[in-house]
């Protein structure tokens, strides 16, 4: 089952770090939050991804194109005619395919370029270039089989930006300081999906957001299924929400880091 990562969007809201590099490209320790969410697929034996490139996609080409050098001890001898020399091999077992999907390009319509690249009648799972979980992608697969479905979010309610204080609604009174409490009791798409080939029947144009229309069809025909998942979830899309990733992988304690 192929992979399909969507990594071509501008990241404004992070433009500190995104104004020279695409948003999947931004580093969680010392590599990109691409290579994190490749390695939680690949911890499941996922390893052929096709990568929606756009805004400043040169850079995951350029990635990719020179990983193996990236992953590996190396001699250069330039007194023999540039000789390289590789002293380990820790490459991953990834098949990658990179896809220009355009600029301006919407989730839907990337989605849709990329319906070549899909065998006829096989599904696959689809994902956002910039979240990390701890989620079971084999149960997430299970789920949406057992469904029968066209597509499969993956569900999640994330935790409040700011800690809580509970006051007694009769006294006034501060009871307790909850820190960082699970938000409004709402679920929010977690991203993480598995769709059914049948997916690319509901989507056209570069401009289609997936999101809204495609997944609102599916919702009337009842083919949209929702994944609970209630373990670790966290999207980048600030730069604290970078920094707060960051601190989390040097401290060692990365929930998403299943390898």
């Amino acid at each position: 089952m192929k992979v399909v990562i969507l990594a071509g969007g501008k990241g404004t809201r992070i433009s500190e770090e995104s104004v020279s590099k695409p948003k999947p490209m931004i580093e969680i320790g010392d590599k990109p939050i691409l290579w994190h969410i490749m390695k939680i697929y690949s911890s499941f034996g996922y390893n052929d991804f096709i990568i929606c490139c756009g805004y400043k996609g040169y850079v995951i080409k350029e990635y990719f194109a020179d990983y193996y050098l990236h992953m590996s001890d190396v001699t250069f001898d330039f007194r023999e005619q540039n000789r390289m020399q590789i002293h380990n091999n820790d490459a991953e077992p990834w098949r990658v395919t990179l896809i220009d999907t355009g600029l301006d390009t919407m989730t839907g319509g990337r989605i849709k370029r990329i319906q070549k690249y899909i065998p006829q009648g096989e599904s696959f799972l689809m994902t956002y270039g910039d979240g990390v979980s701890d989620i079971d992608i084999n149960k997430l697969v299970t789920y949406h089989t057992e469904k029968k479905v066209v597509a499969t979010m993956t569900i999640v309610q994330p935790d409040g930006r700011y800690g809580a204080v509970d006051v007694d609604k009769i006294s006034g009174k501060v009871k307790s300081f909850v820190e960082k409490p699970v938000g409004d009791g709402g679920w929010v798409n977690g991203g993480f999906f598995v769709l059914d080939y049948r997916i690319f029947d509901y989507l056209d144009e570069d401009a289609m957001v997936f999101e809204k229309e495609p997944l609102e069809k599916l919702v009337n025909i009842s083919g949209l299924a929702a994944y609970k998942h209630y373990g670790y979830w966290q999207s980048m899309d600030s730069l604290r929400d970078r920094n707060v990733l960051e601190e989390i992988w040097k401290k060692g304690k990365a929930p998403w880091k299943r390898w």
